[in-house]
């Protein structure tokens, strides 16, 4: 993987509606951008972020429920699988990559997450409350699936002016040459598939 500066991506780049691949091998380079996740997600103010918002196709997302590396536990999730959800409530939601949106998504109380850290040590968990709900808002992502889409209809409704200036902004950057063309971007994850899945 070639390095680059990472940041976050914005709806609607199509690489946050792309499923992205299980990963097969992890050299040192995956592992210095997994590691590179977290001050991104601080930054930005986060509790969880996927490869996929940082234009990666590959199952991997890292989660800081405090999001400060002092305070809080950094968790890393390679390949990560949810079974065994129970309950269900409906909280607020945002996204760091549609800055500036909120709205209710219904989630499971509680699930059990499997997956592999970053040493290669098998996870096998049961989460509940917030943890539950930032470890399925994560795997929505890995999955192309944003919490918007989870949205109830009045909820679809009332963030639809929000998406459309992102909408804007984005295809402004577009003809600027800032963002690449669906093709470019979707040569780009092929050749990132080829190295990890």
């Amino acid at each position: 993987m070639e390095p680059s500066p990472l940041k976050i991506i914005h709806y609607p780049h199509p690489t946050l509606r792309h499923k992205s691949k299980l990963i097969v091998r992890v050299d040192d380079a995956l592992r210095a951008v997994i590691k590179q996740m977290f001050p991104l997600m601080y930054e930005a103010r986060g509790i969880g972020l996927a490869a996929n918002q940082i234009d990666l196709p590959l199952r991997v997302f890292v989660i800081n429920l405090a999001s400060d590396p002092i305070e809080g536990e950094e968790h890393v999730f390679i390949n990560p699988v949810i079974s065994h959800q129970k309950g269900l409530n409906e909280k607020e939601e945002g996204c760091l990559s549609i800055p500036g949106v909120n709205g209710n998504v219904k989630r499971s109380e509680r699930v059990r997450i499997q997956a592999y850290s970053l040493e290669g040590k098998l996870i096998d968990a049961t989460l509940d409350g917030l943890f539950a709900r930032a470890v399925q808002h994560e795997l929505d992502h890995l999955d192309g699936v944003l919490f918007t889409d989870r949205l109830s209809e009045t909820g679809k409704i009332t963030v639809r002016p929000d998406l459309e200036e992102l909408e804007i902004a984005f295809q402004s950057r577009r003809e600027t040459g800032e963002i690449a063309t669906d093709e470019q971007i979707a040569n780009r994850l092929g050749e990132i598939e080829r190295q990890y899945v």
